[in-house]
């Protein structure tokens, strides 16, 4: 069913993420501690007006918070709803690793440091509502597998 908390894990997970598509994810400051570009999930703008893409962490966020929003409706099959939700943390988990990619790479092209922001935290807490929702997934399966040996 769609009311279950499972489906309340997944939703909030789902505006994690767009949240985490709309805010910038840290900050490249150069060495006069002065200039300071936002490094969003679509990019840096720099000084001059032009764009750094970063094309890799906006297409898994969105397609993270895609897989999440669909997982929701997928209540009839379990199985794939885990399954989905499995995939989920692994593409958030790859995230990770892009991101870390691209900053290490904008960092020696732009000559500057990283800080982080607070929005970097939002996809953990997105792999944290996807496992909530695993386990009460499960649950639900263990609930519905004891039902089933009683009749």
């Amino acid at each position: 069913m769609i009311q279950r908390k499972q489906s309340v894990y997944l939703l909030v997970a789902v505006i994690v993420l767009i949240c985490a598509l709309c805010l910038p994810l840290g900050y490249f400051v150069g060495a006069d501690q002065v200039d300071a570009l936002a490094f969003k999930p679509l990019g840096v703008i720099q000084a001059d007006g032009s764009l750094l893409s970063t094309w890799g962490v906006f297409s898994l966020l969105l397609l993270s918070a895609v897989v999440s929003f669909c997982t929701i409706f997928l209540f009839r099959n379990r199985r794939l709803q885990m399954r989905m939700i499995v995939f989920n943390v692994v593409l958030l988990v790859a995230y990770f690793f892009v991101l870390l990619l691209f900053i290490s790479t904008l960092k020696s092209d732009l000559n500057s440091s990283f800080q982080l922001n607070w929005a970097l935290c939002l996809p953990v807490v997105a792999i944290i509502l996807n496992w909530l929702a695993f386990g009460a997934i499960r649950q639900d399966d263990q609930l519905v597998k004891a039902a089933d040996r009683i009749r």
